[in-house]
């Protein structure tokens, strides 16, 4: 069951998924010189006085900026249009509205209680985003 979405939310949809396929992975400044920076996706902002990154010199990598946000009335969705909602346990499960929620099972509950909350979930027609199937 998809979410009810207005024509308006929809085409906010697919504005934000057609701007992440645009964005470019963000880099840190000179990760490609400093060992130290194993991970080269932990962003750091430039600030150097004369930072060719800051300036925006060609050749050096993109800089994050406002202008690759997302819009407001999507934003936090989950691809589908669905909100998306953290269950612990089964009793979570009566906040849930199946019509605007999907939910993710958290990571630190186990398998039994897992199974649970799968069972009940399929009763009241409530979309799992983890479930596995």
């Amino acid at each position: 069951m998809k979410p009810s979405l207005s024509p308006e939310e929809k085409r906010l949809l697919n504005i934000r998924k057609e701007r992440k396929r645009k964005k470019p992975v963000f880099l840190r400044y000179l990760w490609w010189k400093f060992p130290k920076f194993k991970n080269q996706y932990t962003w750091r902002k430039p600030k150097g006085n004369d930072n060719k990154m800051r300036l925006h010199w060609k050749g050096y990598p993109d800089v994050v900026s406002i202008g690759y946000r997302s819009p407001k009335e999507v934003r936090g969705l989950h691809a589908s249009g669905y909100e998306v909602a953290v269950v612990y346990n089964v009793r979570d499960l009566d906040t849930i509205d199946p019509q605007r929620q999907a939910i993710y099972i958290a990571r630190t509950v186990g398998l039994k209680k897992r199974l649970e909350i799968l069972k009940k979930a399929r009763e009241l027609g409530i979309k799992v985003l983890n479930g596995g199937d």
